[in-house]
């Protein structure tokens, strides 16, 4: 398996790992974790809780443009080091990112998202320069 495949199988495992936070947060509230009606707990958390609500939904949404990258390079065979450290780029972004949005660091966590964005873009655009 390459490491662009061992990337996307890690970003996919950061569904979970993004919704930790939010799930400890949502214990914490009276009444624990409300399994019936998470959505409706989640309008009353506190301003830790709805960042790390904030951080899972966007681990959500940057995870298809990751996907079709890793997946644009795989199906057309092109694995080398730069992609192999883009997928890399990408991972510890989104770990990063998850964390600085979590402590609340705002700029920080902007320059991050866009540092993962821009390799999941560049691994979309790479057969333009690999063909």
């Amino acid at each position: 398996m390459t490491i662009t495949l061992w990337c996307l199988f890690i970003a996919a495992l950061l569904h979970v790992f993004s919704k930790t936070p939010l799930f400890l947060a949502m214990a914490k509230q009276r009444g624990g974790y409300n399994n019936s009606l998470p959505r409706e707990q989640q309008k009353q958390l506190d301003d830790y809780g709805k960042r790390a609500a904030a951080a899972h939904y966007n681990q959500l949404e940057s995870f298809p443009i990751f996907a079709a990258g890793a997946l644009v390079c795989t199906s057309l065979g092109l694995e080398s080091y730069f992609i192999s450290a883009l997928s890399c780029t990408y991972i510890i972004s989104r770990i990063l990112y998850l964390y600085l949005y979590v402590k609340d660091l705002a700029s920080l966590r902007t320059l991050v998202w866009l540092c993962g964005f821009t390799s999941s873009l560049v691994l979309i655009a790479s057969p333009l320069w690999n063909s």
